[in-house]
């Protein structure tokens, strides 16, 4: 079974070097990061979950399909 190997230090470092941000810039690059983060742990959990199935339990979706379930 697959693991991703990412640790959110790494994705968490620009945020945590703009958090004395004072600019408007500055806070916006911080916010981006931040739900930069946010989609990637959302990406990685369910990736996770879907390498941890039974290939027997694999349905087979269109792309239409992964849409409408992702704007839920």
């Amino acid at each position: 079974m697959p693991r991703i190997a990412v640790t959110t230090d790494q994705l968490n470092e620009l945020v945590a070097t703009n958090a004395g941000a004072t600019s408007t810039d500055e806070t916006v690059v911080r916010d981006a990061g931040r739900l930069e983060c946010q989609s990637f742990e959302r990406l990685k959990a369910e990736l996770q979950y879907a390498f941890a199935l039974p290939d027997n339990g694999y349905t087979p979706l269109t792309a239409a399909e992964v849409v409408a379930r992702n704007e839920r």
